[in-house]
């Protein structure tokens, strides 16, 4: 069954209906590219790797867009997740749910919670207890920002040939090889810190959307991904940027090692 998107100038679906379960493997080359831009100070944020995540270093009061660039030749489905709330239905996010169509090629800014096809409520870095998440009850995933993209619907190849079946001792034998293979080490677990950043849910602005009709090819995304963030202090505190400078006040002449002239005697008292 077929149900509305929405597009974006791009485009926006509403909870789109998937197509057949066959699943697509999770695509090497990124389909979707995920960038911040601070809207405030016109910069994009730089990302750092740390322990398997990438974080970028929010400021708070910033309004921040999240770009989403579809680097394929193919219309494909964003769901956007922010601080684990799903940024165009606001429910707690899952990849089965409304987002964003995207035609090929082409690059997009979201920037803010969606109200409406007309607005939305910007993004706007905040402390914790102010984000959105957090005062609709969610606290657990602030300071992520994430993606799962789908690919469209294509008539489906032939089913390839089954394979041989394998003996009972021989698949659970496979099956812990491949578990053992996905468990991450220790050197991979994410760092976990105490988050002071979240998404705010800020002031209404204009940002047009239409629906369109998308149905994917698979229940399955192919491609998840997702970027963290927090303020500067924080990243900094926990190894992940390096420690800013404190800014240069300057009170006087520079002291210089040989001002020149002779000693003078001490004032008395």
């Amino acid at each position: 069954m077929l149900r509305n998107v929405l597009m974006l100038t791009a485009a926006l679906v509403a909870a789109s209906a998937s197509g057949p379960l066959a699943a697509h493997p999770l695509h090497a080359r990124p389909l979707v590219q995920l960038a911040v831009l601070d809207r405030d100070s016109g910069q994009w944020l730089p990302e750092y790797p740390y322990r398997g995540d990438r974080w970028v270093a929010g400021t708070p009061g910033h309004r921040y867009a999240v770009r989403l660039t579809n680097t394929s030749d193919e219309r494909v489905l964003v769901v956007l997740s922010v601080d684990g709330v799903n940024a165009v239905s606001g429910e707690t996010a899952d990849p089965s749910q409304a987002g964003y169509v995207l035609a090929p090629w082409q690059s997009t800014e979201v920037e803010g919670w969606r109200k409406s096809l007309d607005d939305v409520a910007q993004f706007v870095f905040t402390d914790l207890p102010d984000s959105y998440a957090a005062r609709t009850g969610r606290p657990d995933n602030v300071g992520v920002l994430g993606i799962a993209v789908f690919r469209e619907a294509r008539p489906l190849p032939p089913p390839p040939p089954v394979a041989p079946m394998l003996r009972e001792d021989a698949r659970g034998a496979l099956a812990r090889n491949q578990a053992k293979a996905a468990a991450p080490t220790a050197a991979d677990a994410a760092v976990e810190l105490p988050q002071r950043l979240g998404t705010g849910h800020g002031d209404r602005e204009w940002s047009p959307v239409q629906h369109t009709q998308f149905v994917r090819a698979s229940m399955r995304p192919d491609q998840v991904l997702q970027l963290r963030y927090d303020d500067i202090d924080a990243l900094a505190a926990a190894g992940i940027v390096p420690r800013p400078l404190p800014p240069w006040r300057a009170s006087g002449p520079a002291p210089q090692a040989f001002p020149g002239g002779f000693v003078p005697d001490p004032p008395n008292g």
